[in-house]
């Protein structure tokens, strides 16, 4: 056997290549930052439904509180107190800002997310230490009042839009490369899966009431990252490491909600029943609980037309636009709601005019361009039974 022997220029070599290895990793990375991604799970309330997305920033080299300095970026943050607040949400002008919060302690935001029963997923990212010290000076100028206000957008320019845009500026967009949702999803489809996992019925019906055709186009591979579950998945999925590690810091409740019989479906449906047997009867006081109902139906139809008119023209919601529901919520219901138990001759137009074109959106329910929620359907059966009433079978 031949022994092999290594000359001094060798392990000059050898020790020359390992500390200029050393030191050129020192160099690539002296921040002491730690920068992760926190991805936390849905909440109860409709607002926290679809979950929420922050950075967490760890400096090794800041004593602070006996321990590293650890803080929560935090896009989703409104002034609930604000005197207009309910104002400006409907019409799309809430402002939404930008917040630093203490990621340990009783008040801090891990603290508040256990509170809450919510589950926190965190992905260590894998950044050089100029692209550490880049988005932490971002995000602490950021901070300034003058910077960290901006026009929330549920789904363009929410709290993970904003972090995705962050990464794709002071790093790589190569994490948007491939699909985390089947090709062909709309972004109804995306948040239907978070309603129906909760069994949120009556959240999915009014959503599906107020959101136009626009929210039934198909999404983008970008796109498909609005929602924090979708975001943490692009970076599992980057054609680079991109993820160093993951850990759950708390763990993620997956059970399903249980499911209730009351759904807006079999309520509304009990509703037609029960107004169809009432007409069987006779007696006045049966028909005066009739016409009260019809008023009552129309009014609340022609209501809710008007609001879908202003959700469309008389705000910045883009989603809300475009609205096919106004095919059977007719604003002008609200004007008849007064004459239904009128005999005049434009009134019984009126109603036969009705009749007839909610038959033909109930035949066109399934093929429009927006998803109509099958819930309405026998509301859109009442405006034709009892619109149909007023003409054929009342004097």
């Amino acid at each position: 056997m031949k022994k092999r022997t290594i000359s001094i220029l060798q392990l000059f070599s050898l020790v020359f290549s390992f500390s200029f290895f050393v030191s050129t990793s020192s160099a690539q990375d002296s921040s002491h930052l730690r920068i992760s991604l926190l991805t936390c799970s849905p909440g109860d309330e409709l607002y926290s439904s679809f979950g929420h997305s922050a950075v967490r920033i760890v400096d090794s080299s800041q004593a602070f509180n006996d321990g590293w300095r650890d803080v929560v970026y935090n896009y989703g943050t409104f002034d609930f107190e604000d005197p207009d607040f309910y104002t400006k949400f409907i019409k799309g002008k809430l402002l939404y800002f930008v917040s630093a919060q203490d990621f340990e302690g009783t008040n801090g935001f891990r603290a508040n997310y256990m509170a809450e029963k919510r589950g926190i997923t965190e992905q260590v990212l894998n950044l050089t230490g100029a692209e550490k010290i880049t988005i932490q000076n971002f995000l602490n100028n950021n901070l300034k009042d003058e910077n960290k206000y901006y026009k929330y957008d549920f789904f363009f320019d929410n709290c993970t839009t904003r972090l995705k845009d962050i990464l794709k500026k002071n790093h790589d967009s190569s994490f948007t490369a491939k699909a985390v949702m089947p090709v062909g999803t709309t972004f109804r489809q995306a948040i239907y899966q978070y309603l129906d996992k909760k069994d949120k019925q009556w959240s999915k019906l009014g959503i599906d009431i107020l959101l136009g055709v626009h929210c039934d186009r198909i999404m983008t591979t970008e796109q498909m990252e609005f929602l924090p579950d979708n975001l943490m998945k692009s970076l599992d999925s980057a054609n680079h490491s991109f993820v160093l590690s993951t850990q759950e810091l708390i763990p993620i409740n997956n059970n399903d909600q249980q499911r209730s019989l009351f759904t807006p479906l079999v309520i509304f449906s009990l509703l037609l029943v029960g107004v169809a047997l009432t007409s069987l009867l006779k007696n006045k006081a049966a028909q005066k609980a009739l016409v009260v109902f019809d008023g009552l139906l129309f009014f609340v139809t022609g209501l809710l037309g008007i609001l879908l008119l202003f959700m469309w023209y008389g705000t910045d919601h883009s989603m809300t636009k475009s609205n096919f529901n106004l095919l059977w919520a007719w604003p002008t219901h609200i004007l008849v709601a007064f004459f239904v138990n009128s005999n005049k001759s434009l009134v019984k137009k009126y109603f036969a005019f009705t009749s007839v074109s909610m038959v033909a959106v109930l035949f066109a329910w399934f093929f429009l361009r927006q998803h109509l929620n099958v819930s309405l359907i026998p509301i859109a059966l009442l405006l034709i039974y009892r619109s149909a009433t007023k003409v054929f079978f009342e004097k």
